[in-house]
């Protein structure tokens, strides 16, 4: 009994002191309380985790894509955003026409129409064969990046109409 008192007691210290210091100690006890108060450690592995499950596939029905809160909307409009930012830009630059005389002649207007017809089909061919902007997505060029800089590219459509309502210049005064 006193035995086991002792190996108690040891093993508290050495958790207590320190490995180290309890290598020494247990270093310094007689050859039959070493054998008694040696501790046995089984290493066990851990189960395999288990797959995980399968996403279940993009929808490739139209009209999934086109809901409310489908992929499609906010995209095709973000990237048109994103188009129509950059040229709005361009021909204040070149012509010193502004967004809103820009929109009121009808030159652009076939223009738009035509990249407005690429684009959307060009953004619903992958989703209609069940790709998502998710699975093609990069380091850098990812699908998050893109929804945010369509979002700015809208702002900023709306910012360069009110710019030119509020001054009555264009943004770009050549």
């Amino acid at each position: 009994m006193a035995t086991v008192m002792a190996m108690t007691t040891f093993a508290g210290a050495a958790a207590a002191v320190g490995l180290q210091r309890a290598g020494r100690r247990f270093a310094a006890l007689p050859l039959a309380l070493r054998r008694r108060a040696a501790v046995i450690v089984r290493a066990q592995a851990d189960e395999p985790s288990a797959p995980p499950p399968n996403k279940p596939k993009a929808s490739t029905s139209i009209w999934d894509a086109l809901a409310f809160s489908g992929p499609a909307p906010e995209r095709i409009n973000g990237r048109l955003a994103m188009v129509g930012f950059v040229t709005a830009l361009a021909v204040e630059a070149g012509r010193g026409d502004g967004l809103l005389s820009q929109l009121g002649s009808g030159t652009g207007q076939a223009w738009f129409a035509y990249t407005v017809a690429v684009l959307s089909v060009a953004s619903l061919v992958p989703l209609l064969q069940g790709e998502t902007a998710e699975g093609r997505a990069g380091a850098i060029m990812n699908a998050n990046a893109e929804l945010w800089n369509g979002r700015f590219a809208m702002l900023g459509l709306v910012a360069l109409a009110a710019t030119e309502i509020i001054t009555g210049a264009p943004f770009i005064n050549v």
